[in-house]
């Protein structure tokens, strides 16, 4: 079981706040919840988080709405940033002519050799490059995003190097970084190393509404497909864990 100690602000010079990357999945919601817990919650009800949406007129767009209801959930200002679909090409999340793949079978052997389609080119370096910008501007001075290397390693900006790359960046890049004032903002990975089973146990724990969660990428009428990579990845971690996926019922 993965365990998270409750930090709680305790002066002026700890967290000072943290904007938070939050597309509605199962992933970023117990993202979002960790940090809740790590700034105090449930004890502290303002909470100095920011959750941080995207419209890419992505095909799963029911996840702006499942982002919304969860962000809710804590009572923090939510932000849904609206981008022109033609940022994103290439990718069968954002363009109808290509099919997101079902039933991949390097799911289950973990030979995973080519980056899938569900790729969406530069999305997590444009998603934390507008984040940067928020927490430097709200004066925070960290940002939470829920990227997994083990389970989605065929994505480049997934992976701990790209974090890492994008860390010095933020460093030399921003006022906070190179004026000596404090700390440059820093970039959380509280899920970079969990596989999906692990995730779903430390949401349980936080206390993150995994009911409210959308994990498909191609849905059907609003419901999960139940074939493609995220939701079979999504079914076999609950599985692993022994523990029903609260949003079956609801389906």
């Amino acid at each position: 079981m993965v365990s998270v100690k409750d930090s709680s602000p305790k002066s002026k010079s700890e967290k000072k706040g943290a904007v938070v990357l939050l597309s509605g999945g199962l992933d970023s919601t117990t993202c979002l919840y960790v940090a809740a817990k790590e700034f105090g919650y449930p004890k502290n009800k303002k909470l100095p988080l920011l959750a941080l949406s995207f419209d890419y007129s992505q095909k799963h767009k029911i996840e702006l709405i499942k982002s919304k209801k969860i962000a809710k959930t804590l009572g923090i200002k939510h932000v849904i940033q609206k981008l022109d679909p033609g940022f994103f090409l290439g990718s069968s999340l954002t363009e109808k002519k290509i099919k997101v793949r079902k039933n991949a079978k390097s799911l289950f052997s973990g030979d995973e050799t080519e980056i899938p389609n569900t790729y969406v080119p530069g999305r997590n370096i444009l998603f934390l490059s507008f984040a940067l910008s928020l927490a430097e501007g709200h004066g925070y001075d960290s940002i939470y995003i829920g990227v997994n290397a083990l389970d989605y390693s065929g994505y480049p900006d997934c992976r701990p190097e790209f974090i890492e790359a994008f860390q010095k960046m933020a460093n030399l890049g921003t006022k906070k970084g190179v004026s000596g004032d404090g700390d440059s903002i820093q970039i959380k990975t509280p899920l970079l190393h969990l596989g999906k089973k692990e995730i779903i146990e430390l949401g349980i724990q936080v206390n993150a509404p995994l009911h409210l969660t959308h994990s498909c990428y191609d849905p059907i009428k609003g419901k999960p497909c139940g074939k493609c990579d995220s939701c079979i990845l999504r079914a076999k971690g609950f599985l692993e864990a022994g523990i029903l996926d609260p949003t079956i019922s609801l389906r």
